[in-house]
């Protein structure tokens, strides 16, 4: 064992670091460093708090003793100030030729102004008293033990097993409890928005004196008797002498096991949408305009954001923000776009002259789908207990996203209908999970699957997966691809042709005419865009009568278009699994030091690299600068070209460990999943495509490591327009589950192509693209109910005016494209619950709500109301409220004229067929709710 010491410095420092973040503290400092290592080793995250309260008698008890951490900590420590020392030296050294050899200068700080090097190891370590921090009491009665006096916390498992019992009325016993025992509590949440919503149950069962502590520090100053909440990212607490601490998850259960609620696949759509200043947009009554910005305007005394739209001749529109569902994006491609003019008719007549053209698209359409609706299959029968076991081997917790889109497919396969499926899903987001249940139900109902994939590398991978979650069930399973031996692939194609396999993966081998299947039941397509198109049409031929699901992280615009549309169906998988980590993404100058430092740093955590190459040739040049400047690493090269065999053994050892660095070409593009390979090099980022570059990054970040990706371009050359808006764009879709961003983006772009044949590019340059997109699904929606022309329900909004503030406060969200997301997103709510989730969405992002945003979601749900009861303005005052109905028309007339003929509701109608409703409302809050008490008892009169 090796120690390191504890200076009184270190105490000070790590003090100092840990009250301003516990989740944060530096990680320059070698105490915390040392520390955090041998908490990983010994399992004590929970107990840092306590150790830290602890200090100061910990200190004395030890003495001038350290603390003694393992010997893999000490390699760590002293792994990691030999590394900075190596990485100044060596930019020291190539300062001066890095002009002249195809990288950027760059000028090194001395490793002592950002690092603690400490150049005098005896201070630190040295032969003294050995201290080693356990949560476990030692059975050996040699060593000397010392209790600090705490334990685990009280954990709420059996309350909430029990179904009768309340587990806040427990924890008020146990808060009273142990606050008569003289202890401080201290309750830790996960985020803002759970500590609000926390607090409220807590005040609701009546525990009062809670107090919302800013920090660790706040919560332990706090008196006896005072419940402190605090935002702390505990696993779970403890209980000492003077102190109990309880996890939000001690007291609510595992937070990985996520709620089961379904999200709104529309949500991805709309913040793939975001608007920014000077894009051109389009309203539905007024045309082409281009967006300005936000503007606070002041109704009747008080603060209204409205959307500024300039239109032709310099005229603006101010837009109030709950009515912006609606303006639409017109799209990215906005050269020749012209703008409107204000007050004419020209717009409308454009719009009416387009919609006759997508109504005869729509006509097409669907009878594309009609086709597919005739279309019998023979509905499978699931074997509940074999398929239980199945999805018992699955080793995660499905995201709700994934549970959803399993039902979709499993609901197909059952109804007696030909699927046609596209299920849209994020790199590593579970799609092999999804197909793999949809073909253990066809494969034990006795009919065949077929995986088609773009790669060899991909194919063998899914084989391998297959067989693995399939080994000991009677399912045959085999691979067609050019790994697969001569005479193994004549055996399989006589075992499609005559059904002893039930499940083959292949490449576009599987798509050879020679090929024959027994009883083709369904086909699965994995990452469609890759295949060419004599590839598609013998797709085509081969989807006549069996199930189709297609799987794609970036569906290509016509697909995509399609599955918008209702044709295809669409399940849609946003949800990253739980703990996955958003890849670091760097575009950059080729410069060979920070390569350099990037490989290392994953060989030294343990992990492994792949460095892409965008042409064969290129791998040469890599594997020289390997072996002369990263001659710490050891690396492999592959590519299409190699033989079936030494690619598969090359492959093999990658996934084994047995070498650092994979430098291919793109052949890695898909699915490939190492999750041991967590740094990306791309060289040349500039030669490859969008979807492609997206692709190939998303090999690494498949585990719960943070992933660093690295695309370099020349530093000596010009970037292409394309090639730099695609880095940029690469650059912003960082997050988790930008991939149908990437696709969206890609439609915006391109347009959907021949959709059927007839070039529609015209039609979407009339109107915007997300306009042409809502027109056709309406039509699309209209003809599938039956009705002759379709309504304009969707194109109207209710227009508020109660004076009171309604906005998005700049303080509150700085970020002004983040801000018309918000909004754009809120146009789309309906429901009191969709409602309140958002509410409880924008405290988690941004904290307390101010009272401007919780008067904009009520009057959002106002608005929801007016539209249910036929209202197309409110005005409202002090003295109650006038209410204009859409097209003077109520559903239920009787019911209108009996509630205008009580006395008792104070409601005249004016001759210009207005409601006025007197009321004594001086306040904005009462205006507000007496306007929404009106509303809902319309809505009520016309059930």
């Amino acid at each position: 064992m090796s120690e390191i010491a504890l200076s009184e410095d270190s105490i000070r420092r790590f003090r100092q670091n840990f009250s301003v973040n516990f989740n944060q503290t530096r990680m320059a400092d070698p105490l915390y460093n040392a520390i955090s290592a041998s908490q990983r080793f010994m399992g004590m995250e929970h107990w840092l708090p306590f150790f830290y309260e602890n200090l100061d008698r910990l200190v004395d008890y030890c003495g001038d003793a350290p603390f003694i951490f393992d010997d893999q900590t000490m390699l760590a420590y002293n792994e990691r100030q030999a590394q900075i020392i190596d990485y100044y030296e060596a930019r020291s050294k190539t300062l001066n030729a890095a002009i002249a050899s195809e990288t950027i200068p760059y000028n090194a700080i001395k490793p002592e102004l950002l690092y603690e090097i400490d150049t005098k190891k005896q201070q630190i370590f040295g032969n003294n008293k050995l201290i080693q921090i356990s949560p476990f009491a030692s059975p050996d009665s040699l060593i000397v033990k010392k209790d600090m006096g705490a334990a685990i916390a009280p954990s709420f498992a059996a309350q909430r097993a029990k179904e009768n019992s309340n587990i806040f009325n427990s924890l008020i016993e146990l808060i009273d409890k142990e606050i008569g025992n003289k202890r401080k509590i201290i309750l830790s949440c996960w985020s803002e928005g759970s500590r609000e919503r926390m607090a409220q149950v807590l005040a609701d069962h009546g525990l009062k004196n809670i107090n919302m502590a800013a920090n660790y520090h706040q919560a332990k100053s706090a008196k006896i008797g005072v419940v402190s909440l605090l935002v702390l990212g505990l696993e779970t607490g403890f209980k000492s002498k003077e102190l109990l601490v309880l996890s939000e998850q001690d007291i609510l259960g595992e937070r990985l096991i996520r709620s089961r609620k379904k999200r709104k696949s529309s949500d991805a759509l709309t913040e793939a949408s975001a608007l920014s200043p000077n894009d051109l947009v389009v309203h539905i009554d007024h045309g082409i305009g281009r967006f300005i910005g936000l503007k606070a305007i002041n109704v009747t005394g008080a603060p209204h954001d409205c959307v500024e739209i300039e239109y032709a001749k310099n005229d603006r529109l101010y837009l109030p923000v709950e009515n912006i569902e609606l303006l639409s994006r017109y799209g990215s491609e906005q050269a020749g776009a012209t703008l409107d003019r204000l007050g004419t008719g020209a717009w409308q007549a454009k719009k009416a002259k387009l919609k006759k053209r997508i109504k005869d698209m729509a006509e097409q359409l669907i009878r594309i789908a009609a086709k597919r609706e005739m279309s019998s299959a023979s509905p499978i029968s699931m074997h509940a207990g074999a398929y239980d076991e199945f999805v018992a081997r699955f080793l995660f917790d499905e995201t709700e996203d994934q549970l959803v889109a399993i039902d979709n497919v499993l609901d197909d396969l059952t109804s007696g209908k030909v699927m046609d499926r596209l299920v849209c899903g994020d790199v590593g987001f579970g799609k092999t999970e999804i197909a793999l249940r949809g073909s253990f139900a066809m494969a034990l109902s006795g009919r065949q699957v077929a995986l088609v994939v773009p790669t060899t590398l991909l194919a063998r991978q899914h084989y391998k997966t297959f067989s693995d979650r399939f080994a000991g069930l009677p399912i045959n399973i085999a691979q067609l691809s050019r790994l697969v031996p001569s005479a193994q692939l004549k055996t399989n194609k006589k075992g499609l042709a005559d059904g002893s396999i039930d499940i083959v993966i292949g490449t576009h081998a599987l798509l050879a005419k020679t090929i024959e299947f027994r009883d083709l039941g369904m086909l699965i397509i994995d990452e469609e865009q890759h295949f060419g198109v004599g590839h598609k049409e013998r797709l085509k031929e081969l989807k006549s009568n069996v199930h189709v699901l297609t799987l794609s992280a970036t569906p290509i615009p016509r697909t995509l278009q399609l599955a918008l549309t209702g044709v295809r169906d669409l399940s849609l998988l946003a949800t990253p699994p739980v703990d996955r980590l958003a890849i670091r993404t760097f575009v950059m100058p080729f410069d060979a030091l920070s390569v350099r430092e990037a490989l290392l740093r994953e060989k030294y955590r343990g992990g492994q690299s792949f460095y892409v190459v965008p042409r064969i040739k290129d791998q040469g040049k890599i594997s020289r600068f390997l072996s002369e400047q990263v001659p710490e690493v050891k690396f492999m090269v592959a590519n299409g070209q190699m033989n079936a065999n030494e690619l598969d053994d090359i492959m093999n050892a990658f996934y084994d460990g047995k070498f650092d660095v994979l430098v291919s070409t793109s052949i890695v593009e898909s699915g490939l999943d190492i999750p041991s390979a967590n740094t990306l090099i791309v060289h040349r980022a500039d030669q490859f495509g969008l979807a492609q570059l997206y692709q190939i990054r998303g090999r690494i970040g498949r585990s719960k490591v943070r992933a660093y990706a690295l695309f370099t371009v020349p530093v000596d050359k010009k970037l292409t327009d394309n090639a730099q808006k695609r880095l940029e764009v690469l650059q912003s879709l960082e997050h988790l589950g930008a991939g149908f961003e990437l696709a969206s983006h890609d439609l915006d772009i391109r347009g959907a192509g021949n959709l059927l044949g007839d070039e529609q590019s015209g039609h979407i340059r009339e109107v915007g693209f997300e306009l042409y997109q809502a027109m056709l699904e309406d039509a699309v929606a209209a003809l599938r109910s039956g009705q002759i022309d379709e309504n304009e329900e969707n194109e109207w909004s209710p227009q508020i005016s109660l004076s009171m503030p309604v906005m998005i406060p700049e303080n509150y969200v700085k970020d002004l494209p983040v801000r018309m997301q918000l909004y754009r997103r809120l146009g789309d709510l309906s429901t009191a619950e969709e409602i309140d989730d958002f509410a409880a969405e924008l405290i988690d992002r941004f904290g307390s709500l101010p009272e401007e945003v919780r008067a904009l979601l009520k009057i959002v749900l106002v608005k929801s109301l007016c539209r249910q009861a036929n209202v197309e303005k409110i005005d409202a005052g002090p003295k109650g409220a006038i209410l204009t109905l859409r097209n003077n028309e109520f559903p239920n007339p009787t019911a209108l004229v009996k509630l205008i003929s009580d006395p008792t509701q104070l409601v005249r109608l004016r001759p210009d067929q207005k409601l006025v409703f007197s009321r004594d409302w001086p306040k904005a809050e009462d205006r507000l709710v007496g306007v929404a008490s009106i509303l809902a008892k319309m809505v009520k009169m016309t059930q």
